[in-house]
């Protein structure tokens, strides 16, 4: 989706979708490769939570088993 980026370098509060420059097709994939990989399924009424990295990595805390 974004292979130049550095995921390590943006800020946790950073929008993810104007951080790497994201279209609604690609923070779907976004979305979903992150449901598939921890195994947790994240309905489209949670998208608002990945809107940040740290609201996505929250949301996984208390979702994914």
């Amino acid at each position: 989706m974004a292979p130049d980026t550095d995921p390590a370098a943006l800020p946790r509060d950073a929008d993810i979708r104007d951080a790497l420059e994201l279209d609604s097709l690609d923070f779907l994939t976004y979305v979903q490769t992150l449901s598939e990989s921890s195994g947790c399924r994240i309905e489209e009424d949670d998208y608002p939570a990945f809107a940040t990295i740290a609201g996505g990595a929250d949301f996984l805390a208390v979702h994914a088993t």
